[in-house]
């Protein structure tokens, strides 16, 4: 039981990780001050920021899942189970 929750302890902090890493790569192109700003240019800020958020958001999902596992790990190990 403690090995199946420590895999899963893996997986989720992996993928965590994982989306952490793909939110950091999202760059925003840099408009320069004479540059007229356009509605493009405000949609795939838009875009950007809200991909952005949206994997933030899965990568901290990830991270309390991982963080919950491990509770439940120290959980089992205190009820001293082996199965």
């Amino acid at each position: 039981m403690i090995v199946v929750v420590d895999i899963a302890i893996l997986l989720s902090a992996t993928l965590s990780a994982w989306f952490w890493w793909r939110a950091s790569g999202r760059k925003l192109r840099r408009i320069a001050h004479d540059e007229v700003l356009d509605s493009h240019d405000i949609n795939r800020i838009v875009v950007t920021i809200n991909r952005g958020q949206i994997l933030n958001a899965r990568a901290a999902l990830a991270t309390a899942i991982s963080a919950g596992l491990v509770a439940v790990r120290f959980f089992l190990i205190f009820l001293d189970v082996h199965f």
